[in-house]
């Protein structure tokens, strides 16, 4: 069990709310249940003591005097206490004990063939009443104290007692062992969360129980899996960073102490001097896009959007590229259409993503072969293209081409390469602007670099 952070609330176990919860709804079910079932008790009873008067009275019915019926009839009813007999004669003059409780209506409705199930009064105590006509003319009735419908419906209810009881504790089970498969692997992912925040790697968390649990199960999985890839390139980058700050820092330890030591003489000072002021901008450059990438992934990155002519600003890029294109013996190449594209973006980083990949390009291109910077527009969206004839990138090459450092570390001892962020920097700030980057092969040979832009 994990301990609470300061501050947090104490909190309910969900194995706990889910038991509370599962054993109220269904305690609330069987109480209703029974309720309804106490209520109907005493219709029931009525029910069954009316049918059972009544298939008495129908067998007396059947006897062919109903003369002698009177004294017959209490031999056949002693078994049943307080049941009273009455004989209706053909004339409607009613006999017997029960006699006094049978009203002119139910006399008539008997003679005329039709049974009778009513209550009555008898000797002052409410009682049932049911009536039979005979087959040989008249009919006989048979009463019964109210009392006896009390002692059924008591009787009823209290068997409903024990179900009651069973229904409350099954619940209260049921709920327990819900609540436990539900709880115990929310439980489980949330020890292995705790587990992954504090550092482990490698753990996995078995999907088990409800769709829901295994789905977070497999949710922290993959985090898991997530997290120890993005470590490793992390550690992966920390290394390539700490080789590219080797490499220049060595040099300018190394010629700072000789000229320390005096060493270097005077004929060798200027070109000391270049070295120097050349580690130190390679330096400074490698920092500078450490601290862009590092304002890029802030949340706070503000972009200054406004009208912009991107034809403007290609031709802008053109000019001030071309003469360095020159010096290294390749020619820079402009393709656009003639009139103006506008978009609503930050020119500013527009023309950073353009010097960003004619640099990359510039480094690989060889001498004599062409460096292509493209714009073309459509409804929807422009696109800048830069196309080198260097050495390209392989299928590999392309599925990694923005993550940082990964083509740095796999070909800075094959080709020119920069700091090894210059992608990872084109591919975030495409994506701040509010369009994407895309690596390809080129028709010059290398690779194409494409972004794509909204129109407005």
């Amino acid at each position: 069990m994990s301990r609470r952070p300061p501050g947090t609330p104490r909190r309910r176990p969900l194995r706990r709310s889910i038991a509370l919860v599962t054993t109220t709804v269904a305690a609330l079910a069987v109480l209703l249940t029974g309720l309804v079932a106490w209520r109907m008790a005493g219709a029931t009873a009525e029910a069954q003591e009316r049918e059972q008067l009544g298939r008495h009275a129908e067998v007396l019915s059947r006897v062919p005097a109903l003369s002698g019926l009177l004294h017959t009839g209490e031999q056949l009813l002693n078994g049943r206490n307080g049941v009273q007999l009455a004989v209706i004669a053909p004339n409607g003059a009613a006999t017997g004990p029960a006699g006094p409780a049978v009203g002119v209506d139910q006399a008539r409705d008997l003679l005329a063939g039709r049974d009778v199930s009513s209550t009555a009064l008898l000797g002052g105590q409410q009682v049932i009443l049911v009536g039979r006509p005979a087959r040989g003319g008249g009919a006989v009735v048979l009463t019964e104290p109210y009392t006896a419908v009390d002692r059924a419906r008591d009787r009823m209810r209290h068997g409903l007692l024990l179900p009651l009881g069973v229904g409350m504790a099954g619940a209260a089970i049921a709920g327990a062992l819900l609540a436990r498969r539900i709880a115990r692997p929310l439980a489980s992912a949330a020890a292995t969360a705790h587990r992954l925040a504090a550092g482990e790697r490698g753990l996995r968390c078995a999907p088990d129980g409800p769709a829901e649990a295994a789905e977070v199960a497999a949710a922290l999985n993959r985090l898991d899996e997530a997290l120890a890839r993005s470590e490793n390139r992390q550690r992966e980058f920390l290394l390539s960073v700490s080789h590219e700050l080797r490499t220049p820092l060595t040099a300018l330890q190394g010629y700072a102490e000789a000229l320390a030591d005096g060493v270097v003489t005077a004929e060798e000072a200027p070109e000391v001097g270049r070295v120097l002021q050349s580690e130190t901008r390679r330096l400074e450059r490698f920092l500078g896009d450490l601290l862009d990438l590092a304002r890029l992934e802030a949340d706070d990155f503000r972009l200054e959007r406004a009208p912009t002519d991107l034809t403007a600003l290609v031709a802008d890029a053109a000019a001030l590229w071309a003469p360095r294109c020159a010096r290294h013996g390749v020619a820079l190449t402009v393709e656009g259409p003639a009139g103006a594209v506008p978009v609503d973006t930050d020119g500013f980083r527009v023309r950073q993503l353009i010097d960003g990949l004619l640099e990359n390009a510039l480094r690989v291109a060889p001498a004599g072969r062409p460096l292509v910077l493209a714009l073309t527009a459509g409804p929807d969206r422009a696109e800048l293209q830069v196309r080198d004839s260097g050495p390209g990138l392989t299928e590999e090459d392309l599925a990694v081409a923005f993550e940082r450092g990964t083509l740095h570390a796999r070909y800075r001892e094959t080709r020119p390469v920069g700091s090894g962020l210059g992608l990872a920097i084109a591919h975030r700030l495409a994506g701040r602007l509010g369009g994407r980057i895309t690596a390809s092969a080129a028709p010059e040979g290398g690779a194409c670099f494409t972004v794509a832009l909204p129109i407005g």
